[in-house]
């Protein structure tokens, strides 16, 4: 999915907030002016970064979008979000009230975005156009916790380092890592799906569970009780990765397909307790958490 830089990124750069940490300043303060329970709220660096690139299937919740329209007058939250091409100048639209009812009647009307599209807020056609859209750092860097079960789990024992997930564990993150099992049933039937020669994944999913155990001896007492690992042997349907309890990547693992050319979604923990895809992947990984054994 190509990305398009939207109008909210080009007016958070005039003001200086186009980095995650001053955009949550400003976003709190805002917030604080319409509905004080909406303070904290604000977007995951993760996906404050799919907003700024236009990575979004849908808009934001309701209370993002009240709190933008907040921080910058004038826009509506259609608007923020809509592409933004080079030259067009960032000047906010005549409102109906400010127009006149001549005007208001030439207005588009916005059509609501469809339910069905529950909390899924990015969805790509393959891991690898994910993590380039999103790399590992963005997605994990100052988290405080991250649970994540698959095959390999590639994408935090290779693609992000032993350094950088030594230092989210000594400062205060829990991980849970579920592997599937080395040689077990599931990953042969895995092997053999994808046209493997027999042990490939084996060796693979051993070398990664052995960076993660080796980490562990190196860490103080207190950061290696954080890293928990875990092995389970059942038909691997999904990779599922949940950061900070409000972001959730899902990638499913298709027939005779590898794992790189899988699509990825990500959905977002709904503020309003409505349930959606996020919960059920959830689900999904403590149901597995807990058949699975610790290593």
């Amino acid at each position: 999915m190509a990305t398009t830089e939207t109008v909210l990124k080009n007016l958070l750069k005039q003001q200086h907030l186009q980095e995650h940490r001053q955009f949550v300043r400003a976003y709190d303060k805002a917030a604080s002016t319409i509905d004080k329970e909406l303070i904290g709220g604000g977007p995951s660096k993760a996906t404050f970064y799919r907003w700024l690139g236009g990575v979004m299937t849908r808009l934001p919740h309701p209370g993002h979008c009240r709190v933008l329209e907040a921080m910058l007058p004038g826009w509506t939250a259609d608007e923020l979000f809509a592409p933004w091409h080079e030259g067009v100048p960032l000047q906010p639209r005549l409102r109906p009230a400010e127009a006149g009812p001549r005007a208001a009647a030439q207005l588009p009307q916005v059509i609501e975005r469809p339910h069905r599209l529950a909390d899924l807020s990015a969805v790509f056609t393959s891991r690898t156009e994910f993590t380039h859209e999103l790399p590992p750092a963005v997605l994990f860097d100052g988290a405080m916790s991250v649970r994540s079960a698959g095959l390999s789990l590639n994408m935090l024992c290779q693609q992000y380092g032993d350094r950088a997930l030594g230092a989210l564990l000594d400062a205060g993150c829990t991980l849970q890592l579920m592997f599937l099992r080395p040689r077990g049933a599931a990953i042969q039937a895995r092997e053999a799906e994808e046209g493997l020669t027999p042990g490939h994944l084996s060796m693979l999913t051993d070398l990664n569970i052995e960076v993660t155990e080796r980490l562990r001896r190196k860490l103080s007492p207190d950061s290696a009780e954080r890293l928990h690992i875990r092995t389970y042997d059942e038909t691997i349907r999904f990779n599922i990765t949940i950061v900070d309890d409000r972001t959730c990547v899902v990638q499913p693992y298709l027939p005779d397909v590898r794992g790189l050319d899988a699509p990825t979604f990500i959905a977002d923990r709904a503020s309003d307790g409505e349930t959606g895809l996020y919960g059920i992947f959830t689900g999904v990984f403590e149901s597995l958490w807990e058949r699975a054994e610790p290593r």
